[in-house]
Order: C-alpha cells, then structure tokens, then sequence
C-alpha cells in the first residue's frame, strides 16, 4: 500500500475536476493552496503538577465564499498534512451544501481518552487562546470534530468570550443549548447521512427495509446514523469502535447498543454482551458482505490495498476521507456507489450554519425547523449532485466537486480574484 498524505488526494481530485470543467490553472490554482494555516504550541499544567506542551493547528483553506468553518479534532495522531486535507474537504463541502461559508479545519495532538475533563478544559483554553486572533464569528467559526464535543465548544466560547471581554456565543457552533447551541445539532451529521442513504436508495430502486447495513465507528455520527437506518428499517448486521467490532447476521440489536455506549463515555462495544454476536476486527467488518456500508471512523480506511475485497454495494461516506482516490478508480470498476463526504455527510456544517444564523439574530429555532431546513439542503444538494454526475458522466464523487469548484470558481471571478 503506498504511502498516505489525505492533501495530495485534495489536490488530484481538484486537479481532475478542473480539467474536466476545461478551466485553466490560472482559474484554480489558488484552490491548491490554503489561504493560511497556524501552528500553536502552548503549556499546560496536568493533573500530577506537571508541565506538558501540546501542539495545535487551525488550517483555512478559503473564505472566498464566506468565513472560515470547520471542526477541532483532539487525536493522537492528528498532523499538518490531515488538518490542511479537512480544511479543504470543508470549502468543497460548504459550496456543495450551497451555505456561505468558506472551509477551514484545527486540531490537537492529544489522546482525549487518556486526559481528565480538567486537563481537556485547560487544553482547550490554551488552544483558543493561540488561535484567537485569526477566528471569530466573522473570520473564522470552529465546531466539534473527532475528539472534541459541546463541552470542548462551551470551553471555547469562554475562553474567546474572556480575550474579548464579552460573549461571543457565535464564535463556535456545536454548543450546548443552553449556551446558545442549536437544537437538532447533536444528531445533525447522523441524520444528513440517513437522508442521504434514503436519496441514494431511491435513485437506486433499492428498498430500505430488511436491506442489510454495516456501520464503521460508532461516535456520534455514526451512532446516530446507526439509529436512524435501523428505525428504517435496515437490518444493521455489523458495528464498531476503536475495541474492535460486532457481527451478527440477522441483525444487530442497536438502541440496545446505544444505550450501552452512552451508559458511560469510557463504555466500548468490547464491553458489550449482546447475544448471539461474533466479534471481528474493523477490517474484517469493511469486507462484510452488505448492501449499505458506512465508514463513520477516520480517513484512509478503504485504500488500494483492501478496496478490492469490499463487497458492498453502496458506500456512503459518513467520516471525512474514508476513501482514497485509489480505492475510489478500484470500487467503481466494482460498480460500487460511493456517495462522497462532501455531500453524505454536509448535515453537520449546515445545521452549524444554522446555529449561527441564530446566534446573529438573537433568535432560537424550534428542532422541527432545524430538522426540516436541513433536509430540504441536503435533498437539494444531493439532487444537484446527482444530475451533475449523469451531465459529465462521471461518478458522484466528481459530481460533487464539479458543483463545488463551479461555485468557488464562479466567486472568485465575481470578486476578481
């Protein structure tokens, strides 16, 4: 398997994009490159008394179509070449969505699961304070990602509220109701990708109930994703986590599962006793025999060197990246559907968009009208997407860039850049 840098898959699908659009370099060029990307490292005192320096990034890949947006990822293994790739991913994924914002992305090196609330508290404020100058309601508006949660935004917005000496409840989105969060965020990536799944069927003459599904990560969004298919009526037959995975083939007993997993945050499906399960690895799990998977974890997960071996039918990608550019050219001579992140998985960002649309006008939206408006975007970007894929013949990883460079491009000559 050849080495994996998730930006050059950024640049290879702009680059492939752009040439089927007939656009000249001097028209894209600018979208290779981000606009600005901050290293931070800073001091933090740990529970023991001991002194720790940590190292954060905050990538902005464009604002030409509005501020900055994109998540904060507390991993282990989070570096500069992942942070630029997400940042990306966010402006194609904020143009797809049609929603006035530009992409950015941060993150932190830590292991959020070997940290204590106390330390991640002063982890957090130490990072919003490196990164306060280039972030802000109008510049820049970060979110939770992997790792981080609506506590870590509350965190946030204080601490940014504190540098200015005033609240700013717009400077993040994904925070807690009462701290002017939105209702329906929580669950907002989970139930964009269940509408997506249901768009993709549809289009495919596939019927929901008692079709088979696999989830791959059962974070937040794929635990929500998980629900909302099984209340479908799909049969859930495969899920996992960082402990491994559980099969079963007549189907997974999922609220039962959920109810497990959120009984404690440290609670992992190797823990769980369910009946009649087999447990498996995480690779054994994407080589199920399905007709719906859903990678919901980290990218680079179907790549050269398994995509040949996924039996799937439908792909929708649920986490940013799961797929590379290679697995991608690999599952299409399958004839395997791959609905891109940019699209499956935009429920997220748009409900954030909504968020801080109502921080701006002071208002609150009831969950019913969250849940409505972003089903209404996101069956209109995938229809938008869909109709490009069969215009250019191409697959709908490429039909979504096509919508998204297209709108980039068209601002970018709108302002004269």
């Amino acid at each position: 398997m050849s080495k994996y840098n998730p930006y050059d898959n950024v640049i290879k699908t702009i680059e492939e994009v752009a040439t089927l659009l007939k656009y000249k370099p001097s028209e894209y060029e600018m979208l290779k490159h981000p606009e600005r990307e901050l290293k931070v490292s800073f001091p933090v005192t740990m529970d023991d008394g001991t002194l720790k320096v940590f190292e954060g990034f905050r990538v902005q890949h464009s604002t030409i179509r509005g501020p900055g947006k994109g998540g904060v990822r507390f991993h282990q293994d989070v570096n500069a070449d992942e942070v630029r790739a997400l940042s990306a991913w966010m402006t194609f994924k904020c143009a797809v969505a049609n929603i006035p914002y530009g992409g950015a992305k941060g993150g932190v090196v830590c292991d959020p699961m070997k940290l204590s609330d106390s330390e991640l508290n002063r982890i957090t404020r130490a990072f919003t304070n490196g990164i306060a100058p280039i972030i802000g309601p109008e510049r820049d508006i970060p979110a939770p990602d992997v790792g981080s949660n609506p506590q870590t935004m509350a965190w946030m917005m204080d601490a940014f509220s504190k540098l200015k000496g005033y609240t700013v409840n717009g400077v993040v989105t994904g925070k807690p109701v009462t701290l002017g969060g939105s209702l329906g965020r929580g669950d907002a990536t989970g139930r964009g990708v269940s509408f997506t799944v249901n768009n993709i069927f549809a289009k495919l003459n596939i019927p929901l109930k008692g079709t088979t599904a696999v989830v791959q990560g059962m974070g937040n969004v794929g635990s929500v994703s998980a629900r909302l298919i099984h209340e479908s009526g799909m049969k859930v037959i495969a899920v996992s986590d960082v402990s491994g995975a559980i099969y079963k083939e007549d189907g997974l007993n999922i609220p039962e599962i959920l109810e497990y997993l959120s009984k404690d945050k440290r609670n992992l499906l190797d823990g769980y006793k369910g009946e009649g399960l087999k447990r498996i690895s995480n690779e054994e799990l994407l080589e199920l025999d399905t007709t719906l998977l859903i990678p919901a974890a980290l990218e680079n997960q179907i790549n050269d060197g398994n995509a040949d071996r996924i039996k799937a039918k439908v792909v929708v990608e649920a986490a940013n990246g799961p797929c590379t550019v290679e697995a991608d050219e690999i599952l299409k001579k399958k004839g395997v559907v791959v609905v891109p992140d940019i699209l499956a998985n935009a429920g997220g960002v748009i409900v954030s968009y909504f968020e801080w649309v109502q921080n701006i006008q002071r208002l609150a939206w009831t969950e019913e009208r969250v849940n409505t408006e972003l089903k209404h975007l996101i069956d209109l970007a995938f229809e938008n997407v869909w109709n490009s894929a069969k215009e250019y013949d191409v697959a709908l990883r490429k039909g979504a860039y096509i919508v998204a460079i297209k709108r980039i491009v068209d601002s970018m000559k709108l302002r004269g850049v």
